[in-house]
């Protein structure tokens, strides 16, 4: 789950708007305040225009040499990365409501299920990159949704996971094996099974991409599906029909809990 806009927030562009405001009405150059935060002319000029994020060093340099007595370090505060991409954001909030989770990855592993050094490995080889901040705070948020495994009342889980997600190279060997190990770790939970989709098992329904089947507490049901550049989340019933059927098949197809920790185990061997 990923982020997509189609012009940067607009957060940034005010934010930016107002240091060129403060710069120009203080006669302060852009390359004076280049200078002075140690930035780039043209990595400044971007800011300025909304294209990047402010930083705090640009912000707090500005706010002394221009003379803006706090308003421009104030902005702080509402330049801060979003936890979650903006795609994924409503369906984190019916997440943290629901009573049951059904949960098909084709090629990674389930957020939730996901080691710090794997989604570490994961946020950072974001393509175009994610600042270091936005990458902190994304792991942390993902970090922070992981307590819904240990929540009481426990949430009930139903993982299916292609046998790609196993075999993948994210983080490299040694981040795959501890990711493995964590994977048999939590499908020994008994509010949590996992089951793995093998290739030569696999329905051409599985090669569609992921699908997440969500009740909540008050019983409504949600479907999310996710893709390259978008992410939808359904409540209608002819879209949940659809979806529901299709997890179905693909989880019929699967190996049990026990057959899946095994599979599970001999690809971690071979690492």
């Amino acid at each position: 789950m990923s982020e997509t806009n189609s012009q940067p927030p607009i957060a940034w562009r005010y934010c930016g708007s107002q240091i060129k405001l403060w710069r120009e009405a203080s006669g302060v150059s852009r390359q004076s305040l280049a200078d002075e935060s140690s930035y780039d002319y043209e990595y400044v000029k971007s800011m300025e225009n909304g294209r990047r994020r402010p930083t705090l060093r640009l912000l707090q340099v500005a706010d002394q040499v221009c003379g803006a007595g706090g308003k421009l370090t104030a902005a702080q505060e509402y330049l801060k990365p979003e936890p979650f991409a903006e795609r994924a954001q409503e369906y984190v909030q019916v997440e943290a409501e629901a009573i049951t989770i059904q949960w098909y990855e084709p090629m990674l592993i389930p957020g939730l299920l996901q080691t710090r050094e794997y989604m570490q490995a994961l946020i950072s080889d974001r393509c175009p990159p994610l600042d270091e901040e936005t990458v902190g705070e994304r792991v942390t948020a993902r970090l922070k949704r992981q307590e819904k495994l240990t929540s009481m009342p426990p949430t009930h889980f139903s993982y299916v996971i292609h046998e790609a997600t196993l075999r993948s190279a994210v983080g490299g060997p040694v981040v795959m094996k501890r990711q493995l190990g964590h994977l048999l770790e939590a499908g020994g939970q008994r509010h949590l099974s996992i089951q793995v989709l093998p290739f030569d098992l696999a329905p051409a329904a599985a090669l569609s991409g992921p699908i997440v089947l969500v009740e909540t507490a008050e019983h409504e049901r949600y479907a999310f599906v996710d893709g390259q550049e978008t992410g939808a989340l359904y409540g209608d019933g002819d879209k949940l029909s659809v979806l529901g059927q299709r997890y179905g098949m693909i989880r019929m197809q699967a190996l049990n809990a026990a057959e899946s920790a095994q599979f599970i185990r001999k690809v971690a061997e071979e690492l």
